[in-house]
């Protein structure tokens, strides 16, 4: 094993990621290098020699522009530090977004003892969630095996297992009973525009949780549909909204007799589309 400089090490690594086209190679290359040699980024520079080799091998890997969450087999969201795989969509940071219009519209947060996660993937929306309504109950559904294994274990390992379960169904069809709050990133992003995406997500995220259909919105019709069904008198659903696609959405909660109003992310895009009865939301709806 080649023992160097841990600069030199650093060096040789982002050079690797630089040409592979990755944006940031000097500090995906911090990243890379301490996973490999499993220290914390911080403390990497007291270290003056690390073992490179497979930290240079873990490079080669993000050059083909595989994940570097899939590569180091972890991702942090809401500051829950999530186990991922390829079986599951990498969460975002614009996802967040949903758990912030929850609390904006639940402050009491004894209102929210019921939870479902509809395509729970990692399970971030749905223990995000148990976090911040720490009395709750929550489901997490998905149509794949291995999701909602990851999820599960996801949930043992952040201390949530006995506060959660987990179904593979696809969407509400098993379902019964009413949620106080029901969350969702359903796939959206249309069939034609698939092939579109930037490498890391085209080649290596699962289709399955990004293909919406031919205009991005087959889940959200059957999601939608099924919401009157599942909300608890009082209750909200939030959905994720890929860009340009909330006014549709708005229009799917009107057919269904919900009422709906949007939350921003933080790049200004209408991102978290809340749904309640009528007179569940307050808010004028802003498009």
């Amino acid at each position: 094993m080649a023992v160097v400089a841990t600069h030199e090490a650093l060096t040789a690594i982002a050079a690797i990621l630089a040409a592979g086209g990755i944006e940031e190679p000097r500090r995906e290359a911090r990243l890379i290098l301490a996973h490999a040699i499993g220290c914390d980024p911080s403390s990497l520079f007291s270290r003056e020699t690390v073992m490179s080799d497979a930290a240079l091998a873990l490079a080669r890997r993000r050059a083909t522009r595989e994940p570097l969450a899939y590569i180091t087999g972890h991702r942090e969201f809401w500051s829950l530090e999530l186990a991922v795989s390829p079986a599951t969509l990498i969460p975002r940071p614009d996802s967040e977004t949903l758990i912030e219009a929850a609390l904006h519209h639940r402050p009491d947060r004894a209102r929210v003892r019921t939870v479902l996660d509809l395509g729970t993937g990692t399970g971030a929306l749905l223990l995000a969630a148990l976090s911040a309504f720490d009395g709750a109950f929550g489901i997490g559904t998905d149509r794949i095996a291995a999701a909602t294994a990851l999820a599960r274990a996801n949930a043992r390992h952040l201390g949530f297992g006995a506060r959660c379960g987990f179904l593979v169904a696809d969407w509400t069809a098993p379902l019964a009973g009413s949620f106080d709050l029901i969350l969702s990133n359903p796939p959206y992003i249309p069939s034609p525009a698939l092939a579109g995406l930037m490498p890391d997500v085209a080649r290596f995220e699962p289709v399955s949780a990004l293909d919406g259909g031919v205009d991005g919105f087959d889940a959200y019709r059957c999601i939608i549909a099924d919401l009157p069904r599942l909300l608890a008198p009082a209750g909200i659903a939030i959905i994720e909204a890929g860009i340009g696609q909330a006014a549709g959405i708005a229009g799917l909660a009107a057919a269904a007799g919900l009422a709906a109003v949007s939350h921003a992310d933080l790049a200004g895009v209408p991102r978290a589309i809340v749904m309640s009865a009528p007179e569940g939301v307050r808010e004028k709806t802003i498009w």
